[in-house]
């Protein structure tokens, strides 16, 4: 399969579901089981390559004009799990979200309003007819969301540095049903122990948008692009689901220092990040 661009595209990191082959309705679990046996499936630097391409032509394509028919495609216990890409569900979406991330200027040179105001207009004549649509994919640039490493544990950390033409990778995976166990705990203890705010309001919404998927799936947070910015000594010390996990014990047994520890080492580690994001 030709690539659109040998760069690297680094930034964004992602959290994926695959949900068992059983779990899609026909024709689409058979186009799913033939898409499996191809050889030549694309790899995840080729999305946002693809992405990156639509963005060049004047006036720029901010959503593509068709549903993408490609998967990330996985194997659990022998049975196949897939994890559809949903690039023009997932760009509208993201379209919606980028007045809060750009000053109005720059988000006018880089989209005009005329573009925007199109694509606004296309998805809601699309919502329309999938009213229930949702996307197997969330996506966040220059973080991982602290409210994604509930859903996740230390022991299910695999970190490779890489090697040659090979990428580093850091990335966790956990059963669907795991991920909803540990979701609806920390809920439990932030809500015993904190006003109401971001971290609670972020575990809701991943909460719900989890259980929209088989129980047994499988959740995938990937650091994806970020573990090309970052040293290889700071992920190889990056452990922010026992941070989080270890803060989430620690107000559960009421000892707030403990808390407070655990969570200066995220935001710490974090603030890193984002000092990087401002000096690009």
């Amino acid at each position: 399969m030709p690539k659109v661009s040998s760069v690297i595209v680094p930034y964004a990191a992602y959290l994926r579901v695959y949900e068992p082959l059983a779990a899609f309705p026909e024709p689409e679990r058979g186009h799913w089981a033939r898409y499996a046996r191809r050889p030549d499936r694309p790899s995840y630097q080729d999305e946002l390559r693809r992405s990156l391409a639509d963005l060049l032509p004047t006036p720029p394509i901010p959503v593509p004009v068709h549903e993408s028919g490609d998967a990330f495609v996985t194997e659990v216990e022998g049975v196949l799990c897939v994890c559809p890409w949903r690039t023009r569900l997932r760009g509208w979406q993201a379209l919606g979200e980028l007045a809060e991330e750009l000053p109005a200027p720059v988000l006018d040179a880089v989209l005009p309003p005329v573009v925007r105001r199109q694509a606004a207009q296309d998805y809601e004549r699309w919502l329309t007819r999938n009213p229930d649509a949702r996307p197997w994919i969330r996506t966040a640039t220059w973080q991982v969301p602290l409210n994604w490493f509930v859903l996740v544990s230390d022991d299910e950390r695999r970190y490779d540095k890489g090697l040659g033409d090979v990428p580093p990778m850091l990335r966790y995976r956990t059963p669907m049903v795991q991920a909803r166990r540990r979701t609806a705990r920390a809920l439990r203890t932030l809500r015993d122990a904190i006003d109401e705010g971001p971290l609670i309001d972020g575990l809701v919404d991943v909460g719900r948008w989890l259980e929209e998927f088989h129980p047994r799936s499988l959740v995938e947070l990937d650091y994806g692009g970020l573990v090309h910015v970052l040293p290889a000594a700071e992920l190889d010390r990056d452990h922010s689901a026992a941070d989080v996990a270890e803060g989430i014990e620690a107000l559960r047994r009421g000892d707030g220092v403990a808390a407070g520890e655990a969570y200066g080492r995220l935001v710490e580690r974090w603030r890193a990040v984002g000092d990087r994001r401002s000096a690009n």
